[in-house]
């Protein structure tokens, strides 16, 4: 036998037996001073530093780790804070007009928005929310066919013409909004809410909480609704 095969038969019995014995530097703690191990940088470190060095490092990853779960249950509370304030606003609405004014209000301060728009498509003529209610041909609709045939909300820069049906004048000023379709049995329509910041309303935004936002003031206004019928 060789004597490289015989070293590299030996390096492999030494491996296998601190494998099966992890405690034996316990017992022989003068080892340790002398060995070495090789360092990324090319310079020989010893075994404790080593050690040491792989220890902070799993210690920092376990940390950011930790971080990084404990920022997502502050941001999970609170926004379950801010849905729970929606819901006592739209449940102390008795009117359309008080459900849009506390939809301002509270996606404003809760929310942090600066535009709001509601389109419910529907029959009005004589209503005096005439902003509110949009005819079912009405060309504006056109803009959002593919946000109401998926059902899906959807955030981004809207289009010039998709910010001016939504937010007439202030068009202009809004950056980045959230488009959610209202799709029920009694009630079709759109909701939106916008920014001056363009990264406010991100296209890679999660869309459960805005789904469940445009659930909970659906079915509201359809109560409100027939209420007023």
């Amino acid at each position: 036998m060789k004597d490289e095969d015989q070293a590299q038969l030996g390096n492999s019995q030494v491996a296998d037996y601190l494998r099966q014995h992890p405690d034996f530097f316990q017992d022989h703690l003068e080892l340790l001073e002398k060995m070495q191990i090789p360092h990324p940088s090319g310079n020989a470190i010893s075994l404790i530093a080593k050690q040491l060095e792989i220890f902070r490092a799993k210690h920092q990853e376990q940390e950011n780790q930790l971080n990084a779960l404990i920022d997502i249950a502050r941001e999970n509370d609170a926004a379950f804070s801010r849905m729970h304030e929606l819901t006592l606003a739209m449940l102390e609405a008795n009117t359309l007009e008080d459900a849009i004014a506390n939809l301002n209000e509270v996606l404003a301060e809760c929310f942090l928005t600066d535009f709001v728009a509601v389109k419910i498509i529907m029959h009005r003529p004589d209503s005096p929310l005439n902003n509110l209610f949009v005819e079912q041909e009405h060309h504006g609709l056109t803009h959002f066919s593919s946000v109401l045939q998926e059902n899906q909300p959807k955030c981004g820069r809207p289009t010039l013409a998709q910010a001016q049906f939504l937010f007439g004048d202030a068009a202009s000023e809004v950056r980045s909004c959230a488009i959610i379709p209202m799709a029920f049995t009694q009630l079709d329509g759109l909701l939106a809410i916008g920014s001056r910041d363009e990264g406010r309303f991100h296209y890679s935004m999660g869309s459960l909480f805005l789904t469940q936002m445009s659930e909970i003031i659906g079915t509201r206004l359809i109560s409100l609704l027939q209420n007023q019928a």
